[in-house]
């Protein structure tokens, strides 16, 4: 994998770059649609590839480890192969699914142990088989294996959780250095700094993830719950020590605004599910703020979902249409708002590199934040 940056803002720390893999070259800042189980919930491949213009998906570890499992991902020659999507994918390492199982594992030295939301089987994940599991999947990039700790957090339980997350790391890379990828294309490791919201766990945390000098990093456990002030001010601590010259991932993140300050603090990469699983909701972001579909406003609103857009289902359905589809429960619902949440998403980061390349991200930023929260 190889990352370059090609324009800096003058007035904000954002950035844009040029991430490139094997499966794909993916200019920054980008944002990664979720596809958690092996595929984005509702969009064909096509779709996302030719309306969405999506540059890089995201799969999940826990999730496509449990189902369909590693024996028919391997089968059909990786994730590119099984799910038909030819770009550059993701894997999440399931540290954050494992995080969010607080009912049903127990987190040691080890590793993490585990029962199944399918059918209760014990399992084990630890940095090493996380990392030959991600090997399996077939990744482009492959997370740390990390303990994501939840919000509120007690400072002591933080400092030990950052430190086995260390320990995990030095593990994690150990493993990946030492195996092969196993499709005939390359595969690269991002480390995750931790710290939940103390500065002194993040700046310490962000230290030990740059020393590894991994060929980009990530930050996790933010957008968990804590206000978005706490999570721009880490956000902003953490990418003043990471490496300049290196991809920087903020993890789960998040509403449009949250994007877009997130940007102007030096991050490069995005996901999120709140766009699709938002979709299935009826609850549309537009560049003018949000539309909740299921009001009653909308019911003989007759013009098109958003007449501005460059896609097809933006054009040709309306919002009195995409209404009664919510409300009827029709497949057809979710599947519009889905297309329409993930292509304004990926319109907006695309919108921001411009703005970074002319020089106009700081105005333009500031403007468009003041927009995006309104409900319409």
């Amino acid at each position: 994998m190889e990352f370059k940056l090609t324009a800096q803002d003058p007035l904000s720390k954002a950035r844009a770059g040029q991430l490139t893999t094997d499966h794909g070259v993916i200019e920054t800042p980008i944002f990664m649609p979720v596809g958690t189980a092996g595929t984005v919930k509702a969009v064909h491949q096509r779709e996302l590839k030719d309306d969405i213009k999506a540059k890089i998906i995201l799969g999940n570890t826990y999730h496509l480890y449990l189902r369909p499992g590693l024996d028919v991902i391997e089968g059909a020659g990786g994730l590119h192969k099984f799910n038909g999507w030819n770009g550059p994918i993701l894997t999440d390492s399931g540290g954050y699914q494992v995080y969010s199982l607080s009912e049903v594992r127990k987190i040691k030295e080890e590793g993490v142990t585990f029962r199944s939301h399918v059918d209760g089987s014990k399992h084990l994940f630890t940095p090493e088989n996380v990392m030959d599991i991600q090997r399996t999947i077939g990744a482009d990039i492959i997370m740390a294996f990390d303990e994501c700790t939840p919000y509120p957090c007690d400072y002591n339980y933080a400092k030990r959780s950052i430190e086995m997350t260390h320990r995990w790391l030095k593990r994690c890379c150990d493993r990946f250095d030492t195996t092969e990828p196993k499709y005939g294309y390359s595969q690269t490791f991002f480390p995750i700094v931790q710290g939940s919201v103390y500065k002194d766990l993040r700046v310490r945390s962000a230290e030990v993830i740059a020393s590894f000098e991994r060929e980009g990093n990530a930050i996790g456990g933010l957008s968990v719950g804590e206000p978005a002030e706490e999570m721009y001010a880490m956000t902003e601590i953490v990418c003043d020590i990471l490496p300049e010259q290196k991809p920087r991932y903020l993890m789960g993140v998040g509403t449009p605004i949250n994007i877009l300050e997130n940007i102007a603090l030096g991050i490069d990469m995005f996901d999120c599910v709140m766009p699709t699983r938002n979709a299935r909701n009826g609850m549309l972001f537009t560049k003018n703020g949000i539309i909740n579909i299921k009001n009653e406003k909308w019911k003989a609103d007759f013009t098109p979902i958003d007449a501005d857009s460059d896609l097809y289902a933006d054009k040709v359905y309306t919002k009195a249409y995409l209404r009664h589809l919510i409300h009827s429960g029709e497949m057809l619902g979710a599947q519009i708002a889905t297309l329409h949440n993930l292509h304004f998403y990926l319109w907006l980061v695309k919108e921001a590199r411009k703005k970074i390349i002319s020089g106009e991200f700081y105005a333009w930023k500031k403007t468009m934040v003041d927009r995006l929260g309104q409900r319409l």
